[in-house]
C-alpha cells in the first residue's frame, strides 16, 4: 500500500506518496518527524536519523519530484530540478540514493525557499 504524506516548509505544503517498498515502509512507519533541510542546487536534503540499508534500487539519476533516502547521510532528499552534479536537465544525486516516493502536488513551492528549511513530514 502506498502511503500518502504531507510535507510542510515555511508556509508551503507538498503532497507526496511513499512507495510500497522496504525503504518506503521504514520511512512511513517513522512518521511524523521534522528535519532541517539544506539546499544543493534544486535538491533539499537533511538527516532524519533513520537507518535504511542500501538495496538494489539505488541510483543517482533522478526525476523531478522524486523523494529518496541517502544512506551515507541517513538523509531524505527531495529533487525538484538540476543539482551541481547534473550533466543534463535531470537531477543527479551526489552519490546513489534509494528512491522512496514522489511529490504529487506543491513542488513549485520549493523554488522560493532559501538555503535551509525546516520541513515537517506527516501521514495524511
Amino acid at each position: 500500500m502506498i502511503c500518502r504524506i504531507i510535507i510542510e516548509a515555511a508556509g508551503h505544503t507538498l503532497e507526496a506518496e511513499l512507495s510500497d517498498s522496504a525503504a518506503g515502509r521504514v520511512i512511513s512507519s517513522s512518521l511524523p518527524f521534522a528535519a532541517d533541510m539544506s539546499r544543493w542546487g534544486e535538491e533539499y536534503y537533511g538527516s532524519v536519523g533513520i537507518d535504511i540499508a542500501e538495496d538494489g534500487t539505488v541510483r543517482d539519476i533522478m526525476e523531478v519530484g522524486e523523494i529518496a533516502y541517502w544512506p551515507p547521510g541517513r538523509a531524505l532528499c527531495i529533487f525538484f530540478g538540476r543539482t551541481p552534479a547534473s550533466t543534463d536537465e535531470r537531477p543527479r544525486a551526489a552519490s546513489p540514493v534509494i528512491p522512496i516516493g514522489r511529490v504529487i502536488a506543491g513542488l513549485d513551492g520549493l523554488h522560493s525557499l532559501g538555503k535551509r528549511a525546516k520541513m515537517k513530514f506527516q501521514a495524511v
